[in-house]
């Protein structure tokens, strides 16, 4: 069954379904239809967390001060860190 309705689209995504229409060489309705069904079932999908390499102890070097944060920045990114 086919309904019609009235969908105001941005110009970029109107040119982007006009060309897929073209290149598969289908109606613009069936672009429509087939877009939108993809993008339903894409949503629908579990998404993949990012995977992270493995974290390790980098130790601490002798003779910095931890507890000054100036003193880290101006060694780690020069005097003009600010």
């Amino acid at each position: 069954m086919s309904i019609r309705t009235t969908v105001t689209l941005d110009e970029d995504v109107l040119e982007r379904l006009k060309e897929h229409s073209r290149s598969k060489g289908i109606p613009f309705r069936q672009a429509i239809n087939d877009v939108l069904r993809s993008g339903l079932i894409a949503s629908q999908l579990p998404r993949e967390k990012p995977t992270l390499p493995p974290g390790r102890d980098l130790g601490l070097r002798p003779g910095l001060n931890y507890d000054s944060i100036e003193t880290l920045l101006e060694i780690g990114e020069g005097p003009f860190h600010r």
